[in-house]
């Protein structure tokens, strides 16, 4: 638009329904707007973003010939991206929209003060208009993609994820940390709401995702670095040796030769495994691999095997990819109570419910029968909620500094009645005690569960967080004691051959190494957190970057998979483009008086701006700040700490910025 031309701008106030007009005046509002500088028309609606009021403001840019538009309303969050493609849509350049929140920011934080209210809406509305005559046109550029994507994590997620990009046609680049794919699930006995065998639905996935000829698998893998932006993106690597080649067999010979055993971190402790081991029975690749740490190199495992497949000496692999998108499906840890907890570490006979999943499993330490040192309990006491809904006050952390919480796992209850059903299967004349908070049996057939475990004869007790169970011991055994709400708060002790404690899902311990690598962000509980709850579930604030299962929150195996196939749909818009958008809204230098100092770089997040010799000049090369625009964000941190104001936020520039400070001040 040329300089010359006078702002008109158009104001539209919206009722949100109730949500703004039960506290705002919006007649009065509208009416205080029409007599603004510049503005042409104003006008209050019941709800601005619907098709009636998107037709009401594209009809008005013709009629009124506005070649500014303000909408007053919800949070920009939510509407801003409507709203700009209706002036768009309408013959207007989108970045000469603005929009003032009198929701958020007005009637919802004064809905007991409707005057003041009022007149907030109307400051806003005057700083909006303040900002909008001076606002520009701004062009959205275009950047190429490489048609590849990388997945981190090769649990029921990113598995999920890899096959539905491979069968579009897109290379996938999926790395591990493990030595094998199949993740948590892998771990599991049977899987509700089906009563499946956890490896039959698996490994069927597993075998797809190692045979398809668009899928590069690299296990033992972990991504070393992260630079560039959607579509552009370049990871660095690290492959580990196995120290086991891929002329493996998987004879077994190597492993029986092998004299060091080490506790089996697969069944969480219940078992021992070799140096050179295979993870688990079905395990993919099927190549054995030698733990190096604790291997004592005696050469047995090379003598016995006749493929020659053990290099001790195997270095380290690097590598460098392109890809255009990137999926996050890291999982999840669990729980490890620490010790005293319910009796955790202190008595023999208290396990987790990981671990009795192992015991059930016919590949477990037991070959799935419930023996625990050496005989079948009689009594089995499950405990709910341990290491989930740890409320700050009413939680007794057992160690210093010990972190909380405070999320519901969601799967632990319908996995208990899973695993009672189990029990009362193999074993009917086995006492089961369910001591609980709540229960929580939320998704399809759930209940159904519920419902059966408390017809197999199953006792539940439910029991106050301020007053959780006591595990104690006698000369008997296991003896534990609550306080059972079902029976008017009576206290009830339970002999006990075997106590399960029901542990939660937390965040991997080292998401905070792949947040910093990724530039992504986590919420208080530790998880990775989405661009926005209900409108961007899957995607990042970092573009390009999506996340697939437990690496965001506890879910089931039901909800992992549709997230995973979620996530891929996602990944794959703008490998199918060809193309991506940059967003204008970012860092601008002026090279005349920037310093190279390389104070925006460092407050970067994004890894956006970086300082590079440009020139020379008078045959001095020159430092000077440079913004990889597809990467700026436009947070403004830049603009914040450069001692010469040589950075501008472009549709955030100073001088709009003191425009709205003068119009909110009267200055």
């Amino acid at each position: 638009m040329p300089k010359e031309e006078e702002p008109r701008i158009g104001v539209y106030i919206c009722h949100c329904g109730i949500n703004i007009a039960a506290t705002v005046d919006v007649e009065e509002v509208a009416k205080y707007a029409e007599k603004l500088p510049n503005v042409v028309v104003a006008k209050h609606y019941v709800y601005v973003c619907s098709s009636p009021g998107q037709s009401m403001i594209k009809d008005d840019i013709e009629e009124h010939k506005l070649n500014r538009v303000i909408v007053a309303s919800c949070s920009p969050t939510m509407h801003e991206p409507t709203f700009r493609k209706v002036v768009a849509e309408a013959g207007l350049n989108p970045y000469l929209f603005e929009m003032a929140n009198i929701r958020e920011q007005c009637s919802w934080v004064h809905p007991k003060e409707p005057q003041k209210a009022t007149e907030k809406a109307k400051d806003l509305i005057k700083m909006a208009v303040a900002k909008s005559r001076l606002l520009e046109r701004l062009q959205v550029k275009e950047a190429g993609v490489t048609l590849r994507a990388l997945i981190i994590g090769a649990g029921i997620s990113g598995m999920r994820s890899a096959l539905d990009l491979a069968d579009r046609g897109f290379e996938v680049h999926l790395i591990e940390k493990a030595p094998s794919i199949g993740g948590r699930m892998a771990q599991l006995d049977e899987l509700y709401p089906t009563s499946e065998y956890a490896l039959d639905v698996l490994k069927p996935i597993m075998d797809a995702v190692t045979s398809h000829p668009k899928i590069k698998l690299f296990t033992n893998s972990e991504l070393e670095a992260l630079d560039g932006f959607i579509g552009n993106f370049k990871a660095k690597i690290r492959v580990k040796p196995r120290y086991v080649t891929n002329e493996c067999n998987a004879c077994g010979k190597c492993e029986t030769v092998c004299p060091i055993e080490v506790s089996n971190d697969f069944d969480f402790g219940l078992s021992k495994r070799k140096a050179v081991y295979l993870p688990f029975t079905v395990a993919m690749p099927r190549t054995y691999v030698i733990d190096y740490e604790n291997c004592n190199k005696c050469g047995k495992c090379i003598e016995v095997c006749e493929r020659g497949a053990i290099d001790l000496k195997e270095k380290p692999m690097k590598m460098e990819v392109d890809v255009g998108t990137i999926i996050v499906a890291t999982g999840h840890d669990l729980y490890e109570p620490p010790k005293g907890e319910y009796g955790y570490k202190v008595y023999d006979n208290i396990i987790t419910m990981p671990q009795l999943e192992r015991l059930l499993d016919e590949n477990g330490p037991t070959q799935g029968q419930l023996q625990f040192k050496g005989s079948t309990p009689k009594s089995v006491v499950f405990i709910s909620c341990v290491g989930s809904r740890q409320e700050p006050g009413i939680y007794q952390p057992i160690e210093k500094d010990q972190q909380l919480n405070r999320y519901c796992s969601r799967v632990c209850c319908t996995a208990t009645f899973q695993n009672v059903l189990s029990i009362k299967k193999k074993y009917p004349d086995t006492r089961i005690y369910y001591l609980y908070r709540d229960i929580r049996s939320f998704g399809k057939g759930h209940e159904e569960y519920y419902r059966k475990a408390s017809e197999s004869g199953v006792l539940f007790l439910k029991y106050k967080p301020e007053v959780p169970p006591v595990v104690s011991s006698d000369q008997k055994g296991l003896l534990v004691t609550v306080e059972d709400i079902l029976t008017n708060n009576e206290t009830i002790a339970i002999p006990a051959d075997l106590v399960v404690l029901n542990v939660g899902m937390i965040p991997r311990n080292d998401a905070s190494d792949i947040q910093t690598k990724l530039r992504i962000s986590r919420g208080a509980d530790g998880f990775f957190q989405e661009a926005h709850a209900k409108l961007r579930p899957l995607e990042t604030p970092l573009d390009g970057i999506y996340l697939a299962g437990t690496t965001q929150g506890p879910k089931d195996i039901t909800e992992s998979t549709i997230m995973g196939s979620a996530a891929a749909a996602k990944a794959a818009i703008p490998l199918a483009r060809g193309k991506v958008e940059v967003e204008p809204t970012v860092a601008s230098v002026n090279e005349d008086i920037c310093k190279g100092c390389g104070r925006c770089e460092e407050v970067c997040e994004y890894g956006a701006i970086k300082v590079e010799e440009t020139g020379p000049f008078d045959r001095v090369p020159m430092l000077v700040a440079k913004v990889t625009e597809a990467q700026c964000k436009g947070c403004g941190s830049c603009s914040v700490v450069c001692p010469n104001g040589a950075i501008t936020m472009r549709h955030f520039t100073k001088e709009q910025i003191k425009a709205m400070v003068r119009a909110a001040t009267g200055g």
